[in-house]
């Protein structure tokens, strides 16, 4: 009768262990739901290697996109010590070089097991289109030196490539869209959706050596030189971009001052973009060094001549209209200067590098009217020289190409250390890149009294620098393969109790079980 006992409890506690343990699994295997796990993030390195200067950008973004392309943003921004790649043609290795010290901030802040994955890629802008001009072989030489040096790191390196200007103006362009939410949102429904067109805004960008203008115009574009088509996100974008070379903010400068040396025969010549009580001394051959000086070099280049700031902007913007050829668009609309094509120019515009640096200085970034903005510059340009860095009480402008009285409200004016001041050579520049800007945008470009305030001068949006390297490397996550998100199978938090429950029953089952079998076997 005792081992009939045992044998009942024996038998009951293993068919309790089986249920338990099949309910166990039954809640494992039909009520878990799959799940996808946090994407993989990916990395990209962007150098920009300007005419001024090199700047290095880290871009990230998941792996698994949205609608083809990467929702990117920027992780690390750098500055790359010394001049820009095309000055290194005495030594191209050096150009290599200089760039070390930012690709090992970013191997620090990229995780090492992804170095050999990260794409990196160098694009050089206007300062290597005008190198490659005058002496092709030596930027051979540069990108060679760029290549071998960015080969040697363990990165994924894509290639060190002269950037076209159209591709530069549209790069610019996605930039500052992204960036501003008009190409992709996030609504609180949980999608990626597209805005709608008639929010996107246009890029005005100005670098050392060129100068970009691209926007989304109000008709089809007749001349399919200056179109460029991309597809982000799914959708199909058209734009229209020209870039002017020899017209940034450098160049523009020395074609300024090899026009009134040219113009001017004697040692002594007066530039009324300089401040009075300004004096340099310039080497004339200092001049003709760049191709965007294509006037015939005088026969003695090794003389120099003394420069003496007049401080007069009506004479400055004159000087300054000689730069353009206004005269090729006269009668036709859809015609900037230099017989370029433009259609008119339509909403919002965002103006970055040098438009922002110049007003930034000049304290005008702060959406005034272009009353305002034209008097201010004025006023600075007819300060003298000793008391450019410092602000000047209110007065009046002299009338005339654009002057007028000086606003009550004018800003106060830039203010610069006295003892910095004679030290930097940019600070004799700003009247000049000032009025060039307000010649380049009104009479160029064809921007009114009526949409000037449509123009916002901006260095970053959302915490992001602005330029083409973000707007390159969301066209180039588009031909990166997606990567699918990992899944894995999870329960609510009450089926997973009922499961945890089961299995201790499970256990408890089976140890009893054992129990009772080995107490059977000692009898």
């Amino acid at each position: 009768m005792g081992q009939t006992r045992k044998d009942r409890v024996f038998t009951a506690l293993l068919w309790a262990a089986a249920v338990s343990g099949l309910t166990t699994l039954i809640l494992i295997l039909v009520e878990a739901a799959r799940v996808h796990l946090p994407a993989h993030t990916k990395f990209g390195i962007v150098f920009d290697a300007g005419s001024s200067h090199t700047s290095l950008f880290v871009y990230q973004w998941p792996a698994n996109k949205e609608n083809d392309t990467g929702v990117v943003s920027q992780a690390l921004a750098c500055q790359a010590k010394g001049p820009g790649i095309s000055s290194y043609t005495s030594d191209p290795a050096q150009a290599g070089e200089s760039l070390q010290g930012c690709l090992d901030e970013a191997l620090a802040l990229i995780p090492k097991a992804q170095h050999k994955e990260t794409p990196t890629f160098l694009g050089a802008t206007a300062g290597m289109r005008l190198l490659s001009q005058k002496n092709s072989s030596l930027a051979e030489d540069i990108f060679a030196a760029v290549s071998r040096a960015l080969g040697r790191s363990p990165v994924d390196f894509w290639g060190a490539e002269l950037l076209t200007g159209q591709d530069e103006g549209a790069f610019g362009w996605i930039t500052i869209n992204y960036v501003l939410g008009r190409l992709v949102k996030y609504s609180f429904s949980g999608e990626w959706i597209r805005p709608l067109e008639e929010t996107l805004v246009g890029a005005l960008d100005m670098g050392g050596a060129s100068t970009q203008i691209t926007f989304v115009p109000e008709g089809p574009i007749r001349d399919q030189s200056t179109q460029a088509t991309f597809r982000l996100y799914g959708f199909d974008h058209s734009v229209y971009t020209h870039s002017y070379l020899c017209f940034g903010r450098e160049q523009m400068l020395n074609r300024l001052l090899a026009g009134l040396v040219q113009g001017s025969p004697a040692l002594l010549v007066r530039h009324p973009c300089y401040h009075s009580g300004y004096q340099d001394t310039v080497a004339v051959a200092s001049l003709y060094e760049s191709p965007c000086v294509p006037t015939a070099a005088p026969p003695d280049l090794t003389r120099n001549v003394t420069v003496e700031g007049t401080g007069n902007p009506g004479a400055c913007i004159s000087a300054i209209r000689k730069l353009f050829n206004f005269s090729s668009c006269q009668g036709r609309e859809d015609c900037a200067f230099n017989g370029v094509y433009q259609p008119p120019v339509r909403g919002r515009f965002y103006a970055f590098s040098s438009f922002y640096y110049t007003f930034h200085f000049l304290n005008l970034t702060s959406g005034l009217p272009l009353a305002a903005v034209n008097a201010s510059i004025w006023e600075f340009c007819q300060r003298p020289w000793k008391l450019t860095w410092a602000p000047l009480p209110g007065g009046l402008a002299p009338r005339g190409s654009g002057g007028g009285a000086l606003p009550s409200s004018l800003p106060p004016g830039p203010q610069v250390d006295v003892g910095t001041a004679a030290q930097d050579p940019r600070l004799r520049d700003y009247c000049a890149s000032g009025l060039y800007i307000l010649t380049l945008l009104l009479e160029g470009y064809g921007f009114r009294e009526e949409t000037w305030g449509g123009i916002e001068f901006r260095k970053q949006a959302s915490g992001t620098d602005i330029g083409w390297t973000l707007g390159y490397m969301l066209n180039l996550t588009s031909m990166i393969p997606a990567e699918a998100p990992a899944q894995w199978r999870a329960e609510s938090y009450g089926v997973w109790m009922a499961g945890v429950v089961f299995m201790v029953l499970t256990l408890a089952a089976i140890l009893g079980a054992a129990a009772v079998h080995l107490c059977w076997l000692q009898h």
